[in-house]
């Protein structure tokens, strides 16, 4: 295994209370019209017009989308894209969840090298021209999207998650204010702050680890495991935002780099054909896809589980392992994160899809990166675990 590895973030980073308002010059030093790329929330809470604001006060003209109302789909794509070519655009500004920042990577590549986004999956296509550059500032503290090269798309004519990642789709910058997250409301904050876990947790044991996205997993594990749960009690606790923020953040950077594994491999099929809420998706697979991993990843989780367990002192690497998983299951416990049985998913339906959703895992080539590689029908029998799971 070759000892050489890169790091790729957004050139710029700027974090911390009130930084949303530097967007204006950040999107100035990058282009003279901005493309507001966001979703409807964001537009009736005011964060769209404040947005707006900041970008006229350093002298910027925009234009702006607001339909990302769901999932991100080849469709929010097409019509933003639409939009940002005719108002003429050079820079995007992305404002909102996962779902808003995917979007806007894809306009972003699709501006400058054209076509349909599904030509470009499974790097068939590369990207050749430099996106138009994009300004990423998420409102929830999970997806971490604004720290990575990776968008996730649904292609509505397949049924199916369209994952991409080509150093093309990185943020030229991001913005992390976690005064923007404070309206998530307690079901969103749980099921992104999961998702962050997941990030962390996924980079860490992936087989593509390296010691830097080691150290920024390792401290996104930290500081979820001491925050997430006051987030979600206590939605308005700054401090307890703040810290999930920075953690979302490096744990995007750390996935990104190192690549997530088994949970998000299985959950996009959950999303596409189901959709659930990426979030909730990753959730409901997480407790079950690491007991499965489990004996394959010991000695890492091990070390996570020595790092954040107040009783793991004198406990072999076997134990510690199975303690982590039972804090994660309780945490998923008091997030009230729902198996796919309660969330409501037609058990029939579910039962008939299994076989794609298990091939369109395993065609993302996430699985790839778990420490213990699962075969088809192991996929399979996976979901049916997952499908009614008993957290407790």
């Amino acid at each position: 295994m070759s000892n050489i590895h890169q790091i790729l973030m957004p050139q710029n980073i700027l974090y911390g209370t009130n930084s949303f308002a530097g967007v204006g010059r950040q999107a100035a030093s990058l282009g003279s019209k901005a493309m507001i790329i966001s979703d409807p929330v964001m537009e009736q809470i005011g964060h769209v017009s404040l947005c707006r604001n900041y970008l006229e006060r350093a002298g910027l003209s925009h234009a702006s989308y607001t339909g990302v109302n769901t999932e991100p789909t080849d469709l929010h794509v097409q019509e933003a894209l639409e939009i940002c070519t005719g108002e003429a655009c050079d820079v995007i500004v992305a404002l909102g969840g996962g779902s808003a920042i995917d979007a806007a990577k894809a306009v972003a590549v699709l501006m400058s090298n054209g076509g349909h986004i599904r030509e470009y999956v499974g790097n068939k296509k590369r990207f050749q021209q430099k996106p138009l550059p994009l300004v990423a500032i998420p409102t929830t503290a999970g997806t971490g999207s604004e720290m990575t090269k990776v968008t996730v798309i649904i292609d509505t004519a397949n049924d199916v998650k369209m994952m991409l990642s080509q150093p093309e789709l990185l943020p030229a910058a991001a913005i992390v204010d976690p005064l923007l997250t404070v309206s998530c409301p307690p079901s969103v904050t749980a099921a992104t702050g999961v998702d962050a876990l997941c990030h962390a947790v996924e980079a860490y044991i992936s087989r593509r680890a390296q010691p830097v996205t080691d150290m920024m997993a390792f401290r996104a594990i930290e500081l979820i495991a001491g925050n997430l749960l006051q987030a979600y009690r206590q939605g308005d606790d700054i401090e307890a935002r703040s810290h999930m923020a920075l953690a979302a953040m490096l744990a995007g950077a750390a996935f990104s780099n190192a690549s997530v594994t088994l949970v998000h491999g299985m959950s996009r099929p959950i999303g596409a054909l189901f959709h659930v809420p990426h979030g909730v998706s990753n959730a409901m697979l997480l407790p079950a896809v690491l007991e499965f991993t489990r004996e394959s990843a010991a000695e890492r989780l091990a070390a996570i589980g020595r790092h954040i367990l107040p009783d793991g002192a004198g406990l072999s690497d076997s134990e510690l392992a199975d303690s982590l998983i039972a804090q994660i299951k309780r945490l998923c416990l008091d997030l009230n994160i729902p198996n796919m049985q309660i969330w409501g998913i037609d058990e029939a339906a579910f039962q008939r899809s299994l076989a794609k959703m298990a091939q369109d895992a395993l065609d993302s080539g996430s699985p790839g990166n778990n420490p213990r590689v699962p075969t088809h029908q192991e996929i399979v029998e996976l979901y049916r675990v997952s499908y009614a799971y008993d957290f407790s």
